[in-house]
């Protein structure tokens, strides 16, 4: 068993963005749907039979969507790193999570999905480059930072020139 869950809360589309979640990354699946019951309804206001909670896994990593309503929304304070190893992985992540996303919080390989949740779509090779102390790490670090979507090949020049 996993020792620790990341719970999600949504307002009322967990459902709906742990489907679009599991479209997006291959090695996922839906563990199990609950539902509002009678009582649970009555203490939250939400809908009795309405999706309470998905339980999903993403690539080996187990989550929780919650319906729990509009009192909290998510923030940049946390966001899932997603490593890639190809420029053609960066570029399918990219694109499938800013459909409809918030353009306006995309930077330095981070942005923001259509639900709210923060992703940073980042290459392997990034930590290695970005803590060379030398003028090496400090050229890519220039280069990096005025980046949305992430190009490999890019950070690479500003590394070895």
């Amino acid at each position: 068993m996993q020792k620790i869950t990341p719970n999600l809360w949504f307002n009322n589309k967990a459902e709906e963005a742990v489907n679009f979640y599991v479209s997006v990354f291959k090695n996922s699946e839906i563990l199990n749907i609950s539902h509002y019951t009678k009582a649970s309804a009555e203490v939250s206001g939400m809908p009795e039979g309405s999706v309470l909670t998905v339980e999903f896994v993403i690539e080996g990593q187990k989550f929780l969507a919650l319906n729990g309503g509009p009192q909290f929304k998510f923030s940049e304070a946390v966001s899932f790193i997603i490593n890639c190893n190809t420029q053609d992985e960066i570029d399918y992540y990219w694109n499938r999570l800013t459909e409809g996303g918030d353009e306006n919080a995309q930077v330095c390989g981070w942005l923001k999905d259509k639900y709210g949740l923060s992703w940073q779509v980042v290459p392997t090779i990034l930590d290695e480059m970005l803590s060379d102390k030398s003028e090496k790490g400090e050229r890519t670090m220039e280069v990096f930072l005025k980046m949305k979507k992430i190009e490999i090949e890019k950070l690479k020049q500003a590394y070895m020139s």
